[in-house]
Parts: C-alpha cells; sequence; structure tokens
C-alpha cells in the first residue's frame, strides 16, 4: 500500500510527500535553472526528513488519531486529542517566501501541570534530480553550525554550494547532529512546562537558498515576521483567488486543484528566480519538472488566467521568450531546450490560443507588441504551412495528444485547433496588420473547416461520424483520447453541440461497444491505451460540453490522489491508478469545474 500523502508549497518550494500517518515530511523540492529541472531534498521512509517531536512527561504522544484538513483548501492542518490534551501542527508554505515553516501547537486539557516535549527531528539522506526519471545527485553535503541563524546549515556543494536549507526557532533549542554513512541526522527539541488550559507553541522556520547566507536569511525574514502574519497573509492570497461556485459539495475539490496547479505546474527557479511552467514539481508525477506547451497553455493556463492576470501575462512571456524557439516539440526542459523530439501539432496550435485567450479577458493588447509574441506567431504559422497538406487544409502530426505516435496522420481534433489559431490571429490582429494578411487567416481558417468535413466525416455503422485520424488514401480510425478529445469540438466553437455528426462520434465514444468507454462502470469516462482507466482529463471535457449531471456524479466519487488531480482512476473505486500529482491536469479540472458551475 502506498504512502497518503497530503502537500502545500509556494513559488519556490514544494512540499509533495507530507505524509498524513504521522505528519512528518519526507522530502522537498525546488526548481533549478541551472540543472534544468528539480532538485529533491530527501529523507528515507524509516527516517523523513522533518518528523515532528511531541512527548508528555517524556512519553510520545500516539498518532493514531490524527485528523487532517486543509485550511483555505491548501495549507495542511493536523489535530491530534486524547484525554491530556489537543495539538495542532500547522504546515506553511508562505507567499513570497523562500521556505516554509511548521508550527506545533499542544493544549493542557487537564488540572494539572505537564512537562510538554516539542521539537523536530530527521535525517538528509539523498538529493535527487528529477526530469521525469530520478537521479541520485553524487556530492558533498555538509553539516555546520551558523552565527547568521544560530542554528545549523546544510549544503550540498560541487565545486561551490549548489543550494542550502537551515532552520531557525523562536525558542532556545537543545540541538543534536551527525553525519555517517546513512546522512546527516539532526535533532531540536525544547522542553515547556504547561498549566492547567495552558498552551505551548514551537514556531520552526525553514530557509532555502543557493548558500549558507541565502538560506539563513530566507528563514530569518519568516522569524521576524512571524508564522501568524505568515499565516494570515497566505490566508488573504488565497482567499482573493477563491471564486464562487455553485456546487458547495466540490468548492474543497475545485479550491485545492485550482492552488496545487497555481503551485506546482509553475514556479520560480531557486538560482535565477525566474517563472517557469511545467508538469508537475512534484517527482511523485511520471515526467515532473518539464515543460510541454500543450499541458502548461491548454490546461493549466486557463484556471491561472481565471483568478490572476498578472502572473498568466508572466507565463505567456516565458512561453514566447525562453521557450519559443522550439514551440511545438514534443517537451522541452525548462530552459527552453529539447527534452523529448517530435512534432505535435496540438503544442504548436497551444500558445495562439492562450495567447488570444488572455488578451480577450484582460483586453491587454500591449503584450502583442512584444517582440518575444511578434517573433512566436511568426514562427507558429511558418511551422503551420511546413506541416499543411500540398493539396488539401490538413495539417499533420507526428505525435498524438498523448505523446505516442499517429496512426494517421491528420487528427480532427489537432485540426479543429489549427482553425482555432488562424481565427485567433485574424481577431488579435485584426488592426495591426494589413487586411490583405488578415483576409488570408480568414480564409485558411474556412479552408481547414471546410477540409475537416470534407476528409475527416466518415459513415460509421450507418451514421457519419468525425473520424479520430486520416490519411491521404482514405484510411481513418474510430478512437478518441482525453487530453486531445473529439468531445472538446463546441468548447472550441468549430460546431454547436446538437451538430448530428458531433452527436453521432460522442454516442460511438461513449458506447458500450468502444472499448475504453467503460461503459456501465461507476465512473464511466473515456480512456485509452496510455493509460487505460477513465481519465480524470476526461471528466473536465465533459463537464465543458455540458454533460453536468454525469459529471458530477462521477466528481463526487473521484478520491484520486487525496483529492489532487492525477491521470487516471480505478472505474470503480475513483482511487488513482497512473500519474499522481498532475498538476497541469487540475488546473483543467479546476477550470472545467468553474466552467460549469460557476455563479
Amino acid at each position: 500500500m502506498k504512502p497518503d500523502y497530503i502537500c502545500t508549497g509556494n513559488e519556490m518550494i514544494s512540499l509533495p510527500c507530507i505524509n498524513k500517518v504521522n505528519a512528518s515530511i519526507f522530502d522537498f523540492t525546488m526548481l533549478h535553472m541551472g540543472y534544468k529541472g528539480l532538485i529533491d531534498v530527501r529523507g528515507t521512509l524509516e527516517k523523513a526528513l522533518l518528523q515532528p517531536i511531541i512527548k508528555i512527561n517524556d512519553n510520545a504522544v500516539d498518532f493514531d488519531t490524527i485528523v487532517w484538513r486543509r485550511k483555505n483548501d491548501w495549507i495542511p492542518v493536523f489535530e491530534i486529542e486524547n484525554h491530556q490534551v489537543k495539538i495542532k501542527g500547522t504546515i506553511l508554505s508562505p507567499i513570497g517566501e523562500r521556505g516554509f515553516s511548521y508550527q506545533l501547537k499542544i493544549r493542557n486539557k487537564g488540572s494539572a501541570s505537564l512537562k510538554i516535549t516539542l521539537g523536530f527531528e530527521g535525517c538528509w539522506n539523498s538529493t535527487y534530480h528529477s526530469i521525469n526519471e530520478d537521479k541520485e545527485i553524487q556530492a558533498p553535503c555538509y553539516v555546520y553550525e551558523s552565527d547568521w541563524n544560530h542554528s545549523l546549515v546544510f549544503d550540498m556543494r560541487i565545486g561551490v554550494s549548489v543550494f542550502a536549507f537551515a532552520p531557525m526557532f523562536r525558542e532556545e533549542m537543545n540541538m543534536e547532529y551527525n553525519q555517517s554513512s546513512e546522512g546527516i541526522s539532526y535533532r531540536f527539541e525544547r522542553e515547556f512546562e504547561v498549566g492547567a488550559n495552558d498552551a505551548a507553541v514551537l514556531d520552526s522556520f525553514w530557509g532555502i537558498g543557493v548558500e549558507e547566507v541565502s538560506a539563513t536569511t530566507s528563514a530569518k525574514e519568516m522569524y521576524r515576521v512571524g508564522f501568524e502574519k505568515e499565516l494570515n497573509k497566505t490566508k488573504d492570497w488565497l482567499t482573493k483567488r477563491y471564486r464562487v461556485i455553485k456546487e458547495d459539495s466540490l468548492n474543497e475539490m475545485f479550491h485545492t486543484n485550482l492552488f496545487f496547479n497555481f503551485f506546482y505546474a509553475s514556479g520560480r527557479t531557486i538560482d535565477t528566480e525566474e517563472l517557469v511552467l511545467v508538469t508537475s514539481r512534484s517527482p511523485r508525477y511520471y515526467v515532473s519538472a518539464a515543460y510541454w506547451d500543450r499541458d502548461s497553455l491548454l490546461w493549466s493556463f486557463p484556471s491561472i488566467l481565471l483568478v490572476d492576470a498578472s502572473y498568466a501575462k508572466e507565463m505567456l512571456l516565458y512561453v514566447f521568450g525562453r521557450q519559443r524557439r522550439n514551440i511545438g516539440i514534443h517537451s522541452r526542459y525548462i530552459d527552453g531546450t529539447i527534452l523529448e523530439p517530435g512534432f505535435e501539432l496540438d503544442e504548436l496550435c497551444a500558445p495562439i490560443i492562450a495567447l488570444y485567450n488572455y488578451v480577450s479577458k484582460t483586453k491587454d493588447e500591449e503584450i502583442l507588441e512584444s517582440e518575444g509574441v511578434r517573433e512566436g506567431v511568426r514562427l507558429i504559422l511558418a511551422r503551420l504551412e511546413e506541416k499543411k497538406h500540398p493539396n488539401i487544409a490538413l495539417y499533420e502530426t507526428f505525435l498524438q495528444p498523448t505523446d505516442d505516435m499517429h496512426v494517421y496522420p491528420y487528427i480532427t481534433y489537432d485540426n479543429v485547433l489549427v482553425w482555432r489559431v488562424y481565427k485567433n490571429i485574424s481577431m488579435l490582429f485584426k488592426n495591426k496588420w494589413k487586411e490583405e494578411t488578415i483576409n488570408r487567416m480568414e480564409e485558411l481558417a474556412h479552408s481547414v473547416y471546410e477540409a475537416i468535413f470534407t476528409h475527416c466525416v466518415k459513415t460509421y455503422q450507418s451514421k457519419r461520424i468525425f473520424a479520430w485520424s486520416v490519411d491521404q488514401d482514405g484510411n481513418w480510425d474510430v478512437y478518441d483520447e482525453p487530453p486531445g478529445s473529439l468531445q472538446l469540438m463546441p468548447f472550441y466553437g468549430f460546431l454547436k453541440e446538437d451538430n448530428e455528426i458531433y452527436k453521432n462520434t460522442v454516442e460511438v465514444i461513449r458506447s458500450k461497444d468502444y472499448p475504453y468507454s467503460f461503459y456501465g462502470s461507476p465512473i464511466a469516462e473515456i480512456g485509452c491505451p496510455h493509460a487505460p482507466h477513465p481519465w480524470v482529463l476526461s471528466i473536465a471535457n465533459s463537464l465543458l460540453c455540458n454533460r453536468l449531471e454525469s459529471s458530477k456524479a462521477n466528481l463526487l466519487q473521484l478520491k484520486m490522489d487525496n483529492g489532487v488531480a492525477c491521470e487516471s482512476v480505478d472505474e470503480n473505486t475513483g482511487e488513482s491508478t497512473t500519474g499522481d500529482a498532475f498538476a497541469t491536469c487540475a488546473g483543467f479540472l479546476a477550470y472545467a469545474i468553474y466552467e460549469a458551475f460557476h455563479v
């Protein structure tokens, strides 16, 4: 049985594996531009990186009754209560800070004083470099006392320091540490005499940085501000990004996934402080810490645009900046260089669709004057022309939206996105480009529209449907993929939901005869060979094409990854089957819930 984790984080640090059984923190991660991905600082399953110490009269408190909740749908809080005490723990990654804070609070419920011991112990056992695969970093690690925080500093050096982390405590702590072949172990604790109905509080602040001074002063900054002010600042930030939906039963799922997307599908690098976009900042996701145009712009971007337009703009400037040169290539490192080669048509289209959505919502047309945006649009148009069939207005792809190899090169869904791109460009630049150029964009859009109905509509079981993909020799297939579903044709404005061909298509891919429909299952949503179970993205697709009642019923059965989006779920239980901690999917799920149920 896999561990039951809850997570949190901010722009600079992620805590992806907080163990719900014992409130320990297994690891933390940070993005690093120089190393093109994540650095993951770990303990072990036997001894975590950070474990709370809670004793009453020298006896360790039993965690069997621990109960968790998320304050403001993001900040993990646990409570333990017995006949003697009530304990509360809060794990906070404050907005705008380089690090996290862990507060322990214990209240004496009895009539006699208690000797309470509070503290933390842990082991820094290993450090991993994570980009899809995890590889242990072979480098010397150090622990030493520092006058900068009157505590310990931990760092890794490869010639010079790569990163450091350091704790600070409001109370004077008894401190022990040791370095051995098993790693660096440490222990901080303090005794409190707690009278009847009184309480003891221990605030710890853990800063990160590229070396000793930056790590210790990151902790000192949080220490100086104080835990309660940092907590209130973060709660205010979260509250400002709350959105009202009509379905109270989905409110927690909506906001938790909204914030998980915000903090795990994007972040700032520890070494350059640049905003970057990734599939997930959790190494638990199987293709973590890399960039996909589709994932970041078609799935993650809409929910961020919903709550923070200035952040959405910064995302676009990153895409049309560092990532511009290789737009449309399967996946890239966070610095824009190619990770996995292979052309994907949906990824080439994604930046234009996101740019149009941003300008439509904000009316900020200044972004269109950015040199990166101008160059990016020209580059996308040139690459589209390269992928066009010489005689018909269909555009080929090498990889499908699942990133798997195509069967036939002209995918209907992808060509709907091409149609959308030409329409969006004509609207974005209507008064900025020459009239004949805008007319050309409109003509191209119309040609793609006609080509789809001419070449991608086939007869299947005596009904006209949209094929999944076609080739120039008349071959075609019946198929669908949740990452780029034919169900989304109305969502992208290509046709109305009452279009007969569209209705026939949806009927076919949702029928009991279609092998990946999961027809008749408690969670009857579409899957595919890439992950042969119902996809969370497919539930989001259904929400966006107004299958509201069945989608709501499915959502209420989902357990996913402890309430956070995953790739696919068991069709009977709703538990995660593949792709835990799928941050960009969380964004699309949150956006779809909002679109379906907002007031």
